[in-house]
């Protein structure tokens, strides 16, 4: 068992030895709190217990070092979480599912979120210019439209519809039993919206190359429809229809994105870590923020399915579309005083 102190100057701490010379330690640590978080307290022999004190100091050891040189963000990250899994196994009570359900909200969540800022701000100007690209395109040539968006499952919000047939998409429900259509409809719309984010994340084991051109076939979608919408003076009709639930659902596909983009971009350039490494340590911060995003196309499935169908006015639909912008801004961007380490 390694027994590393911060003794040396932090500045002279190289991180490929760092790692080298404690991981052995993280892992075991990590496999006995697996054990004990199952419940399986009997599976550990007598050495296993003795161990684990031992292991969560030189844990702590590890993570004061790591802190103080500044290494890695997604290793302090992961240090963090090992030791307040080992604090609350040594020396805490049992935590419930609802506690960890609690914590994953009030600060898993959030802090995966913003740990992945940057990738998010990627995908956001990615999707923003494959907008502007698929209105232009459309704009200067009408026919590409059916390359873009299936006319058929368009509803007729095609390029060259009346004003008329265009307004009654964005107003008009479908006739027959509302409840019951607007039910399907929200279900089908949230099965399309987490198929789309899932894909976000998934592809982007693949270097996140087809994270990037889902991304981007979304942006020409969206463009698309401005295109045909702008001509018959319906821009800011179509904007609040969409905002209602895409300020939420658009959100979510580009944390989906970020994740994937995460994973996609430590595989591609690992550093001085493993491919499989890099992917691992970064794959536990892109899943946390992957798992929360549920939450989100939960939520823009019953805006979209049900209430963008209900609430009629442009204005009350764009004040909605607003505030759940806001309100997502606020809880995962909004400063969280002190840091979450072990005691």
């Amino acid at each position: 068992m390694s027994t590393h102190a911060a003794g040396a100057g932090p500045v002279l701490v190289n991180a490929t030895r760092f790692r080298a010379a404690h991981q052995a330690d993280w892992e075991r640590l990590d496999a006995l709190l697996a054990q004990l978080e199952r419940g399986k307290v009997t599976a550990l022999s007598a050495e296993d217990l003795l161990a684990l004190p031992l292991l969560y100091r030189a844990t702590l050891s590890s993570l004061s070092v790591a802190r103080e040189t500044s290494l890695d963000r997604a290793l302090v990250a992961y240090l963090e979480q090992l030791s307040r899994r080992a604090y609350f196994q040594l020396y805490g009570v049992p935590v419930s599912f609802n506690a960890q359900l609690r914590d994953f909200f009030a600060r898993g969540w959030p802090g995966a979120v913003q740990a992945v800022w940057r990738e998010t701000l990627v995908a956001f100007v990615l999707f923003a210019v494959s907008a502007v690209l698929g209105y232009v395109l459309i704009r200067h040539d009408p026919s590409l439209y059916g390359a873009i968006i299936d006319p058929q499952m368009a509803g007729g919000r095609v390029p060259g519809a009346s004003a008329a047939t265009l307004r009654e998409t964005l107003y008009h429900a479908p006739n027959g039993n509302r409840e019951g259509v607007l039910a399907t409809f929200a279900t089908f719309l949230f099965t399309h919206n987490a198929q789309v984010s899932i894909l976000c994340f998934a592809l982007g084991f693949a270097f996140g190359v087809p994270t990037v051109m889902l991304l981007i076939f979304n942006g020409l979608i969206m463009g698309a429809l401005f295109a045909v919408f702008v001509p018959a003076g319906l821009g800011p009709n179509l904007a609040a229809w969409l905002s209602i639930h895409g300020t939420t659902e658009i959100f979510a596909i580009l944390l989906s994105s970020a994740a994937g983009l995460r994973i996609g971009t430590a595989l591609a350039f690992p550093g001085r870590q493993g491919r499989l490494e890099a992917a691992v340590t970064q794959g536990r911060l892109a899943a946390t923020v992957m798992g929360g995003t549920v939450v989100m196309l939960a939520v823009a499935g019953v805006l979209e399915g049900i209430g963008r169908q209900s609430v009629q006015g442009d204005g009350a639909r764009a004040l909605i579309g607003l505030a759940m912008l806001a309100l997502w801004l606020g809880y995962f961007y909004w400063p969280r005083g002190g840091r979450d380490g072990a005691a």
